[in-house]
């Protein structure tokens, strides 16, 4: 059997994502990053199943798959180890009028890993099965990827990556490390090299996402070419850089003014789209977006010192009022 792509064979190779990283990529950091250099595909960061299947949880985590029209095509991400809280969530998925639903199989974060979910699942092969096939059901028509590392404490791809293809999905995203590594060592990218080959062995035509270390969009191009990977996800380069899609601008070469301008932009859409939204997920922002120069550090102990959202606009602002 072949995969459901659906819009992913629309998509033009090198396919380029932005990593979907927890309080970091929501809504307001895709449209500043869309408006600067738009990628082939975004994805909200993952989102409880088990949440999204009661009442009260569902209530409260909607807003972290808000979207609009503009960031399309747009990619739910979403981990559990309930096969039927993953059915209720792919239905919901559906229903929210996403281009498609990702399923996280590789996050290393001890919280996860004690629910079965995530990186937890590489270790039960089976019940992986049965998840993404539980997640094709609910979600209907949409093409149904998951995100995934080399194994668990060891390097398993060839076994593990069998596993995920029998089940037809549309796309694997391989972050090329295994899960008690972290990031605490270089990506292995030569074995993202061996998953294209794997994959074609199996005469599958699900595509094939690297993703670890990627340095810009230069670097990324070259990696695809190298291992011909269909796509290339980037994470933590994207983090203060909404520029990292433009092959035209570098940040390192833009003015403290255009920078500014555009963490003003974030924190105000930040305040506009989550009013309620504790502040200190933006203050995430600030070194990232602020480094690299003289007086940098002042500013960012004025970001910082802020209390909520409207406080560091007034910050920001005053500092844009000064280098005019």
């Amino acid at each position: 059997m072949k995969s459901n792509l659906g819009f992913w064979k629309k998509l033009k190779k090198p396919i380029l994502a932005l990593a979907p990283m927890a309080d970091v990529t929501d809504s307001a950091f895709r449209q500043v990053i869309l408006k600067r250099g738009k990628p082939s595909i975004f994805f909200t960061w993952f989102v409880s199943a088990d949440g999204l299947s009661s009442k009260k949880g569902k209530k409260n985590l909607l807003k972290d798959l808000y979207f609009t029209e503009s960031e399309r095509p747009i990619v739910a991400q979403i981990f559990g180890a309930k096969p039927e809280n993953i059915f209720q969530a792919a239905k919901l998925v559906k229903k929210l009028g996403f281009d498609g639903l990702d399923i996280n199989m590789g996050c290393p974060d001890k919280k996860i890993l004690k629910q079965g979910a995530g990186g937890a699942l590489i270790k039960n092969p089976a019940l992986a099965k049965e998840i993404i096939l539980a997640a094709q059901k609910g979600a209907g028509n949409l093409p149904i990827s998951v995100k995934t590392r080399l194994g668990f404490d060891s390097d398993i791809l060839n076994e593990w990556l069998l596993t995920i293809l029998k089940t037809n999905p549309a796309a694997i995203t391989i972050h090329a490390r295994t899960v008690k590594e972290l990031s605490g060592v270089p990506a292995r990218w030569e074995r993202i090299g061996e998953a294209v080959k794997i994959r074609n062995k199996y005469k599958s035509n699900a595509l094939i996402i690297g993703n670890g270390d990627v340095k810009d969009l230069k670097d990324a191009f070259q990696k695809a070419k190298k291992y011909k990977a269909d796509g290339i996800m980037l994470g933590r380069s994207a983090f203060g850089n909404p520029w990292i899609f433009n092959e035209k601008i570098k940040k390192e070469n833009l003015s403290r003014e255009k920078i500014f301008q555009a963490l003003l932009e974030h924190a105000l859409l930040f305040k506009k789209i989550y009013p309620r939204r504790n502040f200190a997920v933006m203050k995430k922002h600030f070194a990232s977006y602020i480094s690299g120069f003289s007086g940098a550090k002042e500013i960012r102990s004025r970001l910082m010192e802020s209390k909520t959202a409207s406080e560091s606009v007034s910050v920001l602002k005053s500092f844009l009022e000064r280098l005019k």
